[in-house]
């Protein structure tokens, strides 16, 4: 579930990215919004409080080898 909660929440960040960038454009006489920075803004919070992450970096493996000496 933890995953899910992340991708919710790289998607809601660029969905904050996409509507800071703007958030409403006009088209001939007609004004189009992109969505409710706020909404985002507030769904974005919940995620992180319920302990989502962007971060999806793991830690390297570690990979043990053994060397044999012959003769």
């Amino acid at each position: 579930m933890n995953s899910l909660q992340n991708e919710r929440l790289a998607l809601y960040v660029a969905a904050e990215q996409a509507v800071l960038t703007g958030q409403s454009y006009t088209i001939g006489n007609r004004t189009l919004t992109r969505a409710n920075l706020d909404t985002i803004r507030e769904e974005i919070d919940k995620l992180v409080s319920a302990g989502a992450t962007l971060d999806t970096t793991t830690a390297p493996r570690r990979l043990s080898k053994r060397v044999v000496f012959m003769d």
